[in-house]
C-alpha cells in the first residue's frame, strides 16, 4: 500500500532532532512521497537542503499569505528568482493564498501576491497549493478574475462548507484532507461523505493539526495512515482503495502520471 503526504513542513525546527526517524516512520507506514511547501525567503535554504538529502521529499516554492507584510515585493522577488532559476526543481507553487484569520491589514497585498504567484504557476504549467483561511470569497474572486476554466491544483486544509467544496471541485481543484477530519466536532466528515474520493488528496500539514489519536502532539507524515483510515471509515470503503485513489490523484497533480 502506497500513501502520499501532499503537504508537510518537515524542515521546521520541531523536526531538527529526529528528522531521520520521522521520515523512517512515514516510510514504514507506506508514505513513500512527501510534498514540501515553502513559507517565505527564510525557509528556502532549509527546504532545499531537506529535499536534496531525502529523495522522498519533493519541494514547492511560494510565499505563504501570513508572510505577506510591508516588504512583500522584496519577498516575492526572492521567491521568483529561486523558482525561475531552476523551475524543474519545484513540483508546484505553494503554499499561496489569503489568510484573514488574524487580521486584514495586508489583505490588498495578499491578493496581489496570490494572483502574481498564480500567474507564475500558469506560465510554468505547474499546480499551485491554496491556503484559504477565513478568505474563501476573496480567493474565489481572484480565481474568477484570472478566468481560467480549470485549475489542476489543491485547496489545502479545506475548511469550507459543502457548497464551497463543490464549487472549487468544479473549477478543477482537489480537496486536501488532513487531521481536522478526525476531530470530534469537525463538520468535515459530512463534506467528505458527499464528495467523490477521486476529488480528495491526503495531507498532514505537519507539525500542525495532528489527527486523533495524536491530537495535541507534534504532527508528522506517518500519521497520513491514520487520516487515510478515517477517510475509509467515513466513505465506507476499504483503506486500500483510499490509498490507491488518493495516491494516484496526487501523482496526477504533481507529476502528471495518468
Amino acid at each position: 500500500m502506497r500513501l502520499i503526504d501532499t503537504h508537510t513542513h518537515l524542515y521546521e525546527e520541531s523536526f531538527a532532532q529526529d528528522l531521520e526517524s520521522v521520515i523512517k516512520r512515514a516510510n514504514e507506514n507506506g508514505v513513500y512521497k512527501m510534498y514540501i511547501p515553502n513559507v517565505d525567503e527564510t525557509t528556502i535554504k532549509p527546504l532545499i537542503s531537506l529535499c536534496e538529502k531525502y529523495d522522498c521529499c519533493i519541494p514547492m516554492m511560494g510565499l505563504h499569505p501570513t508572510s505577506v507584510k510591508e516588504n512583500y515585493i522584496e519577498s516575492l522577488s526572492i521567491i521568483k528568482e529561486t523558482l525561475f532559476e531552476n523551475p524543474k526543481k519545484f513540483c508546484a507553487i505553494g503554499e499561496i493564498g489569503i489568510d484573514l484569520y488574524w487580521d486584514k491589514e495586508f489583505l490588498e497585498q495578499q491578493i496581489i501576491a496570490f494572483e502574481q504567484q498564480i500567474a507564475w504557476a500558469l506560465e510554468l504549467e505547474k499546480p499551485f497549493i491554496v491556503h484559504a483561511r477565513k478568505s474563501f470569497d476573496e480567493i474565489y474572486r481572484s480565481l474568477k478574475t484570472i478566468n481560467k476554466k480549470q485549475y489542476k491544483s489543491i485547496f489545502h486544509c479545506f475548511g469550507g462548507d459543502l457548497r464551497q467544496a463543490k464549487t472549487v471541485i468544479e473549477m478543477g481543484f482537489k480537496i486536501g484532507i488532513g487531521g481536522v477530519l478526525t476531530f470530534k466536532n469537525s463538520k468535515l466528515s459530512e463534506i467528505v461523505k458527499q464528495i467523490d474520493i477521486k476529488d480528495i488528496v491526503l495531507e498532514t500539514d505537519s507539525p500542525y493539526l495532528a489527527p486523533v489519536p495524536h491530537r495535541g502532539k507534534r504532527n508528522e507524515s506517518a500519521y497520513i495512515l491514520d487520516i487515510a483510515q478515517f477517510v475509509a471509515e467515513v466513505k465506507e470503503i476499504p483503506l486500500e482503495q483510499v490509498a490507491e485513489i488518493t495516491t494516484q490523484t496526487a501523482l496526477n497533480i504533481f507529476e502528471n502520471e495518468n
